[in-house]
């Protein structure tokens, strides 16, 4: 088994516990009670996050051999979180053009 055969197996694990610590700082995040605060395309990008969550946790039951999915159900998650962060990105240019 090569350097890389053996990243590509761990990464899964080590990305699903990464991105727990991103969870619980979004959740700490939207704990804070400010109005004055545009939260929405922050919103977009925790439920990218979630889609990441479900896309990884999918990738580690692949490759222990209990879930089995079309390689394109992939693809379509990465359409998503792609399509989430951009549609962020957009709404916090035209909340600035606003002020």
């Amino acid at each position: 088994m090569t350097l890389a055969e053996s990243f590509g197996i761990v990464a899964p694990y080590y990305n699903l516990a990464l991105v727990l610590i991103v969870i619980i700082m979004f959740l700490k995040m939207f704990s804070i009670s400010n109005r004055k605060v545009f939260a929405l395309p922050w919103k977009l990008m925790f439920a990218a996050v979630i889609i990441f969550v479900v896309e990884e946790v999918i990738t580690v039951l692949n490759l222990l051999g209990l879930f089995a999915t079309p390689r394109i159900l992939n693809v379509i998650f990465e359409f998503f979180i792609i399509t989430l962060f951009i549609y962020a990105l957009l709404l916090q240019k035209e909340h600035l053009k606003k002020k």
